[in-house]
């Protein structure tokens, strides 16, 4: 079991373990001898304050260990993959926490092919990190945290990549509509204003002046209401929102009603089995996703495979499946042979496309999209014992499969970014989805509840 990477790359508190300069600079080491002689190396970053020394003591590392190390600056997740494919790179980095608060921050990999690392690579590193550690400790070395500042790549690279999405959309127009865009004071503050510029509507750009401390803050894709309220409030036609690195999206409609990542799949799916372009009529989700998702898939052919939860997961689903759309409820949709990672960007186009040709309001296209009642309750534990190994946690989950039979679902989980349990139910009784998923909250809080 991976005990540094979780499911989106190595994340945690800023300065701490495993994010504290010491750690770091291993992780560069480790990484930059895993890539072989003088590999490059790209790096981007979100908007968080401590992007910038946690950049630089990744690249001491790197360097120290032979590898040339190049800079992309603020720019979305998603660019980095792109870029790091288009200039053959040896590998891409991204320092981001993705959703998470300022306070925390993360490193992510991906490799010269523009995809995430897979878990056995990750293995394999995690391990050469704790030896190095373990290494440094004994010689009493501390490890760097100097102050490298790694060249910056041409601002043509990042309209390389602005062009990349347009040209997945040709022809694309708002129609002279108005739309609200969230950029979670995040990457997608230093995108989006180029790339809505010139779509013949009207663009309001929210949140999109970050301070190093309001990433994600009451904003972007983790607070939807946000954008949603702003789209009544503007009288717009639909809002879109961005999380912290931009590699996810969530909607809104002319209502004000929020637009998940199912409603996004549905969407997608039908448009493209209508043009022919949906392999096996398969669309790969994860065990989040709503029911009613499944259902209404079902009605026009096309059938749902459920991954575990993680955008790396869908994807490894979508490639063994030859599927051509996946994605998760949270809004990180993937289109194989458009990107080889989640692009909330991206996502906002195509959608942006699919409401263009069929010239119809979100609301219309999704109004056939029936839910189940589904809660999600998140519960901060202090570590991550298997929840089946723990018999008053395992009595109540138990109980709850029992209760709900054939009309529900119980997906109880550890996130693999945060130090939390998540506790998911599906019912069609809204009384018994709440009854078991706060007895299930209650049970892992008595147990390992901070």
């Amino acid at each position: 079991m991976k005990k540094l990477f979780g499911t989106d790359g190595i994340r945690g508190v800023a300065g701490q373990f495993p994010l504290d300069p010491i750690t770091i600079h291993a992780v560069g080491l480790a990484l930059a001898h895993h890539l072989g002689d003088s590999p490059r190396v790209l790096i981007g970053q979100d908007t968080r304050e401590s992007s910038d020394w946690i950049a630089a003591a990744l690249s001491a590392g790197l360097v120290a260990a032979g590898a040339t190390v190049e800079s992309a600056g603020v720019i979305p997740t998603p660019a980095v993959a792109f870029l790091a494919r288009a200039h053959n790179f040896s590998a891409g980095i991204v320092i981001s926490a993705s959703h998470n608060p300022w306070v925390d921050n993360g490193i992510k990999l991906f490799g010269p092919d523009g995809y995430k690392l897979p878990d056995s690579t990750e293995l394999a590193i995690e391990a050469e990190i704790f030896r190095r550690l373990e290494l440094s400790s004994r010689s009493g070395e501390e490890g760097s945290a100097s102050v490298l500042v790694p060249p910056q790549l041409n601002e043509s690279d990042r309209a390389e990549y602005i062009r990349s999405l347009l040209a997945a959309v040709p022809n694309l127009s708002l129609d002279g509509q108005r739309i609200v865009i969230d950029c979670a004071n995040g990457a997608a503050s230093a995108i989006a204003p180029q790339l809505f510029a010139e779509l013949a509507g009207t663009v309001i750009l929210t949140h999109a002046s970050p301070n190093g401390r309001n990433i994600n803050q009451n904003c972007g894709a983790l607070y939807p209401g946000t954008v949603a309220a702003e789209v009544v409030q503007h009288h717009a036609a639909m809002g879109i929102t961005f999380d912290g690195d931009a590699d996810r999206a969530l909607f809104a409609d002319a209502q004000g009603n929020v637009v998940n990542g199912d409603a996004l799949l549905l969407l997608a799916a039908r448009d493209l089995a209508e043009r022919g372009m949906l392999p096996n009529s398969t669309v790969v989700a994860t065990t989040m996703s709503n029911m009613g998702l499944e259902a209404a898939l079902k009605r026009s052919n096309i059938k749902m495979l459920r991954a575990p939860v993680g955008d790396k997961y869908v994807l490894e689903q979508m490639l063994a499946t030859g599927a051509a759309l996946g994605g998760e409820q949270s809004g990180h949709i993937l289109f194989t042979g458009r990107s080889t990672t989640g692009d909330g960007l991206l996502t906002a186009l195509l959608l942006l496309d699919i409401l263009h040709r069929a010239g119809k309001t979100l609301a219309q296209l999704t109004a056939d999209l029936k839910t189940f009642p589904q809660i999600i309750v998140n519960v901060k534990v202090r570590e991550k014992r298997p929840l089946d190994q723990i018999p008053t946690v395992a009595a109540a989950i138990a109980a709850a499969e029992l209760a709900l039979a054939d009309s529900g679902r119980v997906v109880i989980r550890y996130s693999g970014t945060e130090a939390l349990a998540r506790v998911m139910i599906e019912a069609e009784s809204e009384a018994l989805m709440h009854l078991h998923a706060n007895a299930i909250a209650e049970a892992i809080r008595a147990e390992l509840g901070v």
